[in-house]
């Protein structure tokens, strides 16, 4: 019987990886962590100033994301977790697989450089973003970065699905689910049962 399932959600900032992991995690039954969720919780309890701030409340988010996933995966629970890794992230993953084994699945959210700008100002129009994350500094350093460098898989392997999310309209959330779910098998389905059932 294969280990727990890690269901891998990543991607760039602004290509609609948190609204995908959230349909999933309620779609599929499984605990979700994200790496936002996380941050903004240490922004309330810590504070938040500028960019360098954040990027250092980044790191601790990691650190606490990785060991909450860790225990669950040590637990015998698959889970989903969302956060923009990348090919920096290789060996966290990699390190992690040697202390726990897991079945990766990875799921990539891409979106053209127009799109996530948009929807960056989106957000800060709404104010649908903590503060602490200092958009207004994440939106120049997307302007001036390379954007063309797709997000490639982790080397973790693992199944992969690449997503186009430039219009979310035209994207079968639904359809992703099904697949995730048939890649997942009866094993989650177990883990979801209360012991009453």
């Amino acid at each position: 019987m294969p280990g727990p399932y890690l269901v891998i959600v990543h991607g760039s900032p602004a290509t609609g990886k948190t609204t995908i992991a959230r349909f999933l995690a309620e779609q599929l039954n499984l605990p979700l962590v994200t790496k936002d969720d996380i941050k903004e919780r240490l922004f309330e309890n810590l504070g938040w100033s500028d960019r360098d701030w954040s990027r250092k409340l980044g790191a601790a988010t990691y650190d606490i994301l990785l060991y909450v996933v860790e225990q669950q995966l040590g637990a015998g629970a698959s889970l989903i977790i969302e956060s923009n890794f990348n090919s920096e992230s290789d060996p966290i993953f990699e390190d992690l697989f040697k202390r726990v084994r897991f079945e990766p699945v990875q799921i990539i959210c891409q979106a053209s450089r127009d799109v996530v700008l948009e929807r960056f100002s989106s957000r800060q129009a709404r104010g649908l973003r903590h503060p602490g994350h200092v958009d207004t500094v994440v939106v120049e350093e997307i302007r001036s970065a390379d954007h063309a460098e797709k997000t490639r898989p982790l080397s973790i392997g693992g199944e992969v699905i690449e997503l186009d999310t430039d219009d979310f309209e035209r994207l079968d959330l639904v359809g992703v689910a099904a697949r995730v779910s048939k890649i997942l098998g009866p094993r989650t389905a177990e883990e979801a049962k209360t012991p009453e059932q």
